[in-house]
């Protein structure tokens, strides 16, 4: 078993296979800032629904049922990339947090007041850690 260097790489990139593969719900194991990420992601309507699952191993799982158009069964999320890694990390000041797509997407800041969209770190004016880019 391999250690993982990157954790919210690997959240992601299960996101990502789980949609290209047409699943309804995909398990990720937790941590706080996966969770985090996950109310974010429900808060603005890219997963359907989660759940955190405590007692299945020591960290805890997050099954989250991904979200598709009814009719042409499309992804809500149409691209989810990690942009801060563990070689290369990205921070931005309160003066130039990044829009995605013109504010059409969201960026994900994890803060000192927590990890919040790009809008609330506007509206708080807090900087930080630029996590990824949804949209």
């Amino acid at each position: 078993m391999s250690k993982i260097t990157d954790p919210i790489a690997d959240y992601l990139t299960r996101i990502r296979n789980a949609q290209k593969a047409k699943h309804r719900v995909v398990d990720i194991p937790a941590s706080n800032i996966k969770k985090e990420i996950t109310k974010i992601l429900k808060d603005k309507g890219y997963i359907l629904n989660y759940k955190f699952e405590e007692d299945v191993n020591y960290q805890g799982n997050i099954k989250i049922a991904l979200k598709y158009h009814p009719e042409s069964a499309v992804p809500a999320i149409k691209s989810i990339k990690r942009i801060s890694k563990p070689g290369l990390r990205t921070y931005c000041h309160t003066d130039n947090i990044p829009r995605v797509l013109n504010g059409l997407g969201i960026a994900i800041i994890s803060t000192s007041k927590g990890v919040m969209t790009d809008k609330e770190a506007r509206e708080m004016s807090v900087g930080g850690e630029v996590l990824c880019y949804v949209y």
